[in-house]
């Protein structure tokens, strides 16, 4: 029995110098391992150019000064008709679930974190999660630029107004010697198909 124990040991002795030798260093002659990848430069997003807000209505800290009381309660207003003739955003929507009461030079996010504007993606996707997380990944909206290098991307106002945010067109505008492109109110009429070769031919 004794004599079994030490073979056995020693066979274990054994395996175990061949699995240090065979973890050891690369013998000499052995091929070098592969470098590794070089790093890929990160990919350049440029955000586009948003909207023109309405004439007369940014900033809108002309008027609200963030020192008056603010009625919070809903209800119709003496002034905004215009937002307020076409607001179709939800049964329940209304201004200051999305604006903030007291900087309205600024949205607001459902737990009251403000938001400017140029970032309004991330108050969309508070209740568009599906949209904003294929936006993200450049499903949903439009980016243009080249397919390995830089990319302008749009918002969601660039393409749905925010009061009445069913999609019904988009329009070219230029604002200050940029190229805007803004959302429409009037729903726009698809464009005729093309003729067919063979009704050409007629």
């Amino acid at each position: 029995m004794a004599q079994v124990d030490v073979q056995a040991s020693k066979s274990l002795a054994a395996l175990a110098t061949a699995l240090a030798l065979t973890a050891g260093p690369a013998r000499a002659g052995a091929p070098p391992s592969a470098a590794p990848p070089p790093k890929k430069a990160p990919l350049v997003q440029v955000q586009a150019t948003t909207p023109p807000f309405s004439d007369g209505i940014f900033p809108c800290s002309t008027c609200h000064d963030g020192t008056q009381k603010v009625k919070t309660e809903r209800r119709k207003l003496d002034f905004h008709d215009d937002q307020q003739d076409v607001l179709a955003h939800g049964a329940e929507r209304w201004c200051l679930d999305c604006h903030d009461a007291q900087n309205r030079d600024l949205l607001r996010s459902a737990s009251g974190q403000p938001i400017p504007f140029t970032e309004s993606y991330r108050l969309c996707g508070q209740c568009h999660g599906d949209k904003y997380r294929d936006w993200r990944v450049g499903v949903h909206g439009k980016r243009v630029g080249m397919w390995n290098g830089e990319k302008t991307y749009f918002l969601c106002v660039n393409c749905h107004n925010p009061h009445t945010p069913r999609w019904k067109g988009v329009k070219d505008e230029v604002v200050e010697g940029k190229r805007i492109v803004s959302p429409t109110l009037e729903l726009l009429q698809p464009e005729p198909r093309p003729r067919r070769p063979e009704e050409m031919r007629k």
